[in-house]
């Protein structure tokens, strides 16, 4: 990922409620969530999930999928890994006393999800 493509996600997730809702999509793995249970669970009015649900779709953080009459939604984990992939991507230029040399590798699992 290149910084141009690095602020557009992270300004995604720099608001309080869009930040849980995408937290939430993480934690309900691949399969999501459908837009009625994930409301409930964050605890927000349809039309601000409706809203918050746009930008993070725009960021490419979420996908939504039609099943019936509801809409799934999930967090798009390759999106996600390439974000963390490329915050540790040159962490502490490769001084292994200050940095968690896990942390990529972490961010290069997530990546591959």
């Amino acid at each position: 990922m290149e910084m141009k493509n690095a602020v557009p996600v992270l300004s995604a997730l720099a608001h309080e409620g869009r930040l849980s809702i995408f937290r939430t999509l993480v934690q309900a793995g691949p399969e999501g969530l459908a837009a009625g249970v994930l409301g409930q669970a964050v605890g927000v009015p349809a039309s601000t999930l409706s809203n918050s649900l746009t930008i993070l779709g725009h960021a490419g953080l979420v996908a939504s999928r039609r099943d019936g009459r509801s809409i799934i939604y999930a967090a798009d984990y390759g999106r996600m890994g390439a974000l963390l992939s490329f915050l540790v991507e040159d962490c502490c230029k490769g001084s292994s006393g200050t940095c968690d040399p896990s942390l990529a590798e972490v961010a290069s699992k997530i990546a591959c999800v």
